[in-house]
C-alpha cells in the first residue's frame, strides 16, 4: 500500500504521554485545570486528577507546564491580563498616558468609566471560567497573593476613573468612590453566580443593562437634592 495514501497521523501539538491517545495543547490542559479548580478548590485539586479528567498522564501535562502552580498562573493571567487592558485607551501603548488622537476631543472621564464597565462585563463573558477562578481566590499562594494584590490595583484604577468623573460633575458626589466601585463591580461580578452561555443575553445586551442600571443610579441629576 502506498504510504502517501494512507490517513495522516494526528499532528503534534505537545506530549500527549500515551499512544493512541488524543494531544492535548496547553489550551486545552488549562481549561480542564480551571473547570477542576473551580469545581474542587485549588488546594484540594491533584495533578493526577487532571491527568485522569484529560485521559492521559501527569507527565504528558508536565510537558506544557512545570505545575499545578503555573497552571494557576496561567489561567489568573488570562483573565488579569484582560482586565488590565481595559484601563489602556484604544490604539495606547502599555505606560503610555491618557492622550487623545490629533483632532479629536479626548475622552471624559465617565466615557473612560463606561468602557471599561462595559469591557469587564465582556471580558467576563468571553472568559467566564477564568474570571470566575479569580473571583474566588483566597491568596493561601504566592500566586494568588501577587493577583489579589493585581485585581486591588485595577479596583483602585477603577476608583480614581470614579473620582475624576464626580470631579467633573458626571456623576454624584454624595457617594464615596470606593463604595461606587465596589458597587458597580459587585453587579458586574455576579454574573458568575448566574449568567450561562448560550442563552438570549449576550455579553453588549448584558453590558447595555450593567451601564444603565449603575449611571442612571450614580449619574449627577439636575436642580437641587432634597
Amino acid at each position: 500500500m502506498d504510504e502517501s495514501a494512507a490517513a495522516p497521523a494526528p499532528a503534534r501539538r505537545g506530549g500527549n504521554g500515551r499512544a493512541g491517545r488524543v494531544a492535548y495543547d496547553l489550551d486545552a490542559v488549562l481549561a480542564v485545570a480551571v473547570q477542576a479548580f473551580n469545581e474542587r478548590g485549588y488546594d484540594a485539586t491533584s495533578m493526577g486528577e487532571l491527568a485522569e479528567r484529560l485521559g492521559t498522564s501527569k507527565s504528558a501535562i508536565y510537558y506544557h507546564v512545570s505545575g499545578k502552580q503555573e497552571l494557576l498562573r496561567l489561567a489568573l493571567e488570562r483573565a488579569l491580563g484582560n482586565l488590565e487592558a481595559l484601563l489602556q485607551e484604544p490604539g495606547e501603548k502599555p505606560g503610555e498616558g491618557q492622550g487623545g488622537q490629533p483632532g479629536t476631543a479626548a475622552p471624559t472621564a465617565l466615557d473612560r468609566l463606561e468602557r471599561v464597565l462595559r469591557g469587564a462585563v465582556r471580558v467576563l463573558v468571553a472568559e467566564l471560567p477564568f474570571v470566575t477562578l479569580l473571583l474566588r481566590l483566597r491568596g493561601n499562594t504566592d500566586v494568588e497573593r501577587e493577583a489579589l494584590a493585581r485585581r486591588r490595583e485595577f479596583d483602585h484604577a477603577v476608583a480614581r476613573l470614579v473620582e475624576e468623573a464626580v470631579a467633573d460633575g458626571a456623576l454624584r458626589s454624595d457617594v464615596d468612590a470606593r463604595t461606587a466601585t465596589r458597587l458597580l463591580f459587585g453587579m458586574v461580578n455576579s454574573l458568575v453566580e448566574w449568567y450561562r452561555p448560550g442563552g438570549g443575553l449576550t455579553a453588549d445586551h448584558l453590558a447595555d443593562a450593567v451601564v444603565a442600571m449603575a449611571f442612571e443610579g450614580l449619574r449627577a441629576q439636575p436642580g437641587p437634592r432634597r
